[in-house]
């Protein structure tokens, strides 16, 4: 029997790309779409093969699979165009949640787009709107912010610059990097700012803990389990209210001696600083020897 998706293609002459997201854990969030489309195109881009091939087999889809990861993708969209154009219908597939989420794909879906390729997105899992859902956070607005920087200064940096931001802001964060993150947030949001962690979402271990930074460090100090697994830690917005009083220091010091960072030695810049703000000259050297420290 003819299902919808072969019907599409009858006149086709030229293929179709599909985005497919694919179960960020559990396999029941699998939709029987996705498992159409995968089981319909000809060919599957994978940003890594060996994972998606044990999801291929847990649902029999034997489609070919191609890699397309971040250091091939500019090479491989040339050739997937290409193929496209010759009707070959490809799948794009993350190793999880819905593809270009932080994941490969943005340069071949915007060529398709400057091809004439028509471009087919299904709906699915994606870890970001599973937590922001489930967080009771405010959800009418809210920025997406993926992964931060590394490295501290780099990291306090990008955080300065969403510090007044009103809306929820949601990131994606690694088990190892999880406390450095969340002490980072309270130094530049203040100590009382609402965050929520949602880890090992759809997993046995699912959890969604949310209190003001300074307790949530403690929460998930408490207990080494509630560092583990995948984290997306939503940040609520800031309020009018909110005062520079509760920040280590404020987050016009903070972005001062950022940019003086940039241009003069550390003391010098530290001391510069202290002087504009009336704040003490050792005490903000120390929280930026304690900064460099960790880069």
């Amino acid at each position: 029997m003819q299902n919808s998706l072969e019907k599409e293609q009858l006149d086709a002459k030229i293929g179709q790309f599909f985005i497919v997201p694919t179960p960020i854990g559990n396999l029941g969030d699998m939709t029987q779409r996705a498992i159409d489309t995968l089981n319909f195109v000809d060919l599957i881009a994978a940003e890594d093969t060996r994972h998606t091939g044990k999801l291929l087999q847990q649902f029999m889809i034997k489609t070919p699979m191609m890699a397309l990861h971040d250091h091939n993708e500019q090479q491989k969209a040339s050739v997937l165009i290409g193929q496209l154009k010759q009707g070959v219908n490809v799948a794009l597939v993350s190793d999880a949640g819905t593809p270009l989420i932080n994941d490969p794909g943005y340069h071949i879906v915007k060529q398709c787009h400057e091809e004439g390729i028509r471009v087919v997105p299904l709906p699915g899992a994606c870890a970001a709107i599973t937590a922001l859902s489930g967080a009771g956070l405010p959800s009418d607005k809210f920025c997406y912010e993926g992964f931060l920087p590394a490295k501290s200064k780099a990291r306090q940096s990008a955080l300065l610059e969403v510090s007044e931001e009103s809306r929820t802001l949601i990131y994606y964060e690694s088990p190892h990097r999880i406390l450095e993150t969340l002490e980072d947030m309270q130094a530049i949001f203040g100590a009382e700012r609402y965050i929520v962690i949602a880890r090992e979402l759809t997993k046995i271990w699912e959890t969604i803990h949310g209190a003001p930074v300074c307790e949530l460090l403690a929460w998930i100090k408490a207990d080494a389990n509630r560092q583990r697994g995948e984290f997306v830690v939503l940040v609520d917005g800031a309020k009018k209210n909110d005062t520079a009083q509760d920040s280590i220091f404020s987050k016009e010091v903070l972005r001062t001696l950022n940019l003086l960072m940039k241009e003069l030695p550390l003391k010098k810049a530290a001391a510069l600083t202290a002087e504009i703000y009336d704040v003490k000259k050792n005490a903000l050297y120390k929280w930026a020897i304690d900064q460099q420290t960790e880069n």
